[in-house]
C-alpha cells in the first residue's frame, strides 16, 4: 500500500473506529519512569546509552492498564535491562484504552509520539496503513520470527497480503470455559463430556440449570449481551464454529451472514433465549459477568486467564478470592462446532513509532520483552498468555491446570483479518450484534431465524460499503 492510500485510510478510519475504543473501560492513565543502574554488570544488549556528554538516553513507552499497577509492574520487569543498560532511562505512560486510539493517531500525524507503544492486535493494520510504525521485518529473525509465535498471534504483526512486519506479539487473550466443579457433581455432569461438542455442551448446561450447591441456586451459564466492547469476540468463535467466516477468502465482503455463520450465532444467542442465561445477566458487561460467576450467579462462564488470577487473589488486595467460585472453579477448552473447535485470539503487540529518536534502543527493550523470563513475569502480572509460544512448556504455566487448559485452548485460537478496515467494520458488527441481543432477550422483534438473518445482512451491507471504500 503506499504512503498515499495509507493516509487516506487513516483518515476515514480514525473517525469511526474511535467509536469502538471509546466504548472500553478505561482505568487511570500516568506516568512512571526508571533508570537504568548498576547491579549487573554483564554485557549490554546492544541499545544505545549514554552519549559522549554524560546524558542518558530516554526511551519513552506507552501502555495500557493491563495489570493492577501497570507502570510499575512493566517497569519492574525490565529491571533486568535497564541493570544491563545504564545508559538508558524509560519513561512508562500509561493510556486510558478509551482514549488510547485517539492519542495514538493524534501523534501518528504530528510525528510527536513514544519511542515504543502498546496496540491492540486490530489496531496494527490501520496504523501501519497510515505510515505511523516502523517496519521491523529485517529484525524479527532476532526474536525467532513468526515460528516463535502462534500463527493467529502473528498474523496481527502486519497488513494481509502485504509485505513488512510491524508489531511483535506482547501478550494474548484467549478465552476458554471456567465452570463450577461443585455444581457439575451435583448435577452428576462429567465435564469431560461437557465441552466435547455443542450438542453434550447444551445437554450438560440443561442438567445443570437450576444446580442448588452451598445454598445458592444457580443458573446453568452467564454471558454478556450488547453492552459489552466484547461483543464481536463473544460471538465469532461460534460463527467459526458452525464454518462460517468474518469475510470471504479475498478479504473483499462480508460472509458472516452466511448459512453457516447463521447456525453459529443461533446456537449462541439460543442458550440465552431458551433461559439457560439469566435476562439481567445479557445487560452486564464482562467484568460484572465475571463477578457473578465468582459469587455463585451461574455454574458457567468464558473468560481469559485474568479471572483465574483474580479467583486467586484477596479480596483486600482487588480480587475475588472468598467468593463462591474461588476454591470451586476449572477451565475447559470451549465445545467443539460442526466445523471444529475455536475460540478468539487477540491481545496486544508492542511496536516502534515512526518518529522515534532512537529506534535501536525501542528495538532492543522490544528483544527484552520477547524474552521467554521476561514473557513469563509479564504475563504472571498481567493474567495474560504470553506471546512467545517457548513459554507454553514452562512449569510456571505447564505445571498450573488452570493456565495449562488455556495453552490448550490457545491452539484452536483464531483472529481477525489483518486489515485496515477491520476497526470501522467492527464498529458496525457491535451495533448489529447488540440488536441480536435484544431479539434474543426479547425486547425487540421476535426471535427467530429470519430476524437474526436479516440484522446479519443488514450489518454485511454496511461492511461492504466499508470494505468498497477501503480498497
Amino acid at each position: 500500500m503506499g504512503i498515499g492510500r495509507g493516509r487516506r485510510a487513516g483518515r476515514w478510519l480514525g473517525t469511526v473506529l474511535v467509536l469502538v475504543l471509546l466504548a472500553l473501560a478505561g482505568c487511570g492513565s500516568g506516568t512512571g519512569s526508571a533508570p537504568g543502574g548498576g547491579g549487573d554488570a554483564g554485557s549490554s544488549s546492544g541499545a544505545e546509552g549514554e552519549d559522549g556528554q554524560g546524558a542518558k538516553t530516554k526511551l519513552t513507552v506507552w501502555i495500557m492498564p493491563n495489570s493492577p499497577q501497570p507502570d510499575r509492574d512493566f517497569l519492574t520487569v525490565i529491571q533486568p535491562f535497564l541493570n544491563r543498560n545504564p545508559g538508558l532511562d524509560v519513561e512508562v505512560t500509561v493510556l486510558d484504552w478509551g482514549s488510547a486510539w485517539t492519542k495514538i493517531t493524534t501523534a501518528a500525524t504530528s510525528g510527536e509520539g513514544p519511542d515504543v507503544l502498546q496496540l491492540g492486535t486490530t489496531w496494527v493494520p490501520a496504523l501501519a496503513a497510515m505510515g505511523a510504525l516502523v517496519d521491523i521485518q529485517d529484525r524479527v529473525a532476532e526474536i525467532g520470527g513468526s515460528e516463535a509465535y502462534h500463527p493467529a498471534s502473528w498474523n496481527t504483526t502486519g497488513i494481509a497480503g502485504q509485505d513488512g512486519v510491524y508489531a511483535v506479539p506482547w501478550f494474548v487473550d484467549v478465552r476458554a470455559a471456567y465452570y463450577r466443579t461443585d455444581a457439575f457433581a451435583a448435577a452428576g455432569v462429567d465435564p469431560e463430556e461437557a465441552f466435547a461438542d455443542w450438542d453434550r455442551f447444551h445437554a450438560a448446561l440443561r442438567k445443570v440449570h437450576g444446580v442448588k450447591v452451598g445454598g445458592q441456586t444457580l443458573a446453568a451459564i452467564g454471558f454478556p449481551g450488547k453492552n459489552d466492547w466484547n461483543v464481536a469476540h463473544n460471538i465469532f468463535p461460534w460463527v467459526w464454529g458452525a464454518g462460517g467466516s468474518e469475510l470471504t477468502p479475498d478479504l473483499r465482503q462480508a460472509a458472516f451472514n452466511s448459512p453457516a455463520a447463521l447456525r453459529g450465532v443461533m446456537f449462541y444467542t439460543g442458550l440465552a433465549h431458551e433461559g439457560l442465561v439469566p435476562k439481567e445477566v445479557l445487560e452486564k458487561n464482562s467484568a460484572e459477568v465475571e463477578a457473578l460467576f465468582a459469587n455463585g450467579r451461574f455454574a458457567v462462564t468464558f473468560a481469559g486467564p485474568w479471572l483465574a488470577r483474580s479467583l486467586r487473589t484477596p479480596q483486600d488486595q482487588g480480587g475475588l478470592g472468598g467468593t463462591p467460585a474461588a476454591e470451586n472453579f476449572a477451565v475447559a477448552p470451549m465445545p467443539a462446532g460442526p466445523a471444529g473447535r475455536f475460540t478468539f485470539f487477540g491481545g496486544s503487540n508492542l511496536a516502534i513509532f515512526k518518529g522515534s529518536r532512537h529506534p535501536d534502543a525501542a528495538w532492543e527493550l522490544i528483544k527484552f520483552l520477547s524474552t521467554p523470563e521476561a514473557q513469563i513475569e509479564y504475563a504472571s502480572r498481567s493474567g495474560m498468555m504470553p506471546a512467545v509460544t517457548k513459554t507454553w512448556t514452562d512449569p510456571k504455566l505447564a505445571d498450573d491446570p488452570v493456565m495449562a487448559a488455556f495453552v490448550e485452548a490457545a491452539r484452536y485460537g483464531r483472529s481477525y483479518p489483518a486489515i485496515p478496515a477491520w476497526g470501522p467494520m467492527e464498529t458496525v458488527l457491535v451495533k448489529h450484534f447488540g440488536m441480536i441481543w435484544d431479539i434474543a432477550a426479547g425486547v425487540r422483534g421476535t426471535y427467530s431465524a429470519e430476524s437474526i438473518q436479516a440484522e446479519l445482512d443488514a450489518a454485511a451491507q454496511e461492511v461492504n460499503q466499508i470494505l468498497q471504500q477501503s480498497q
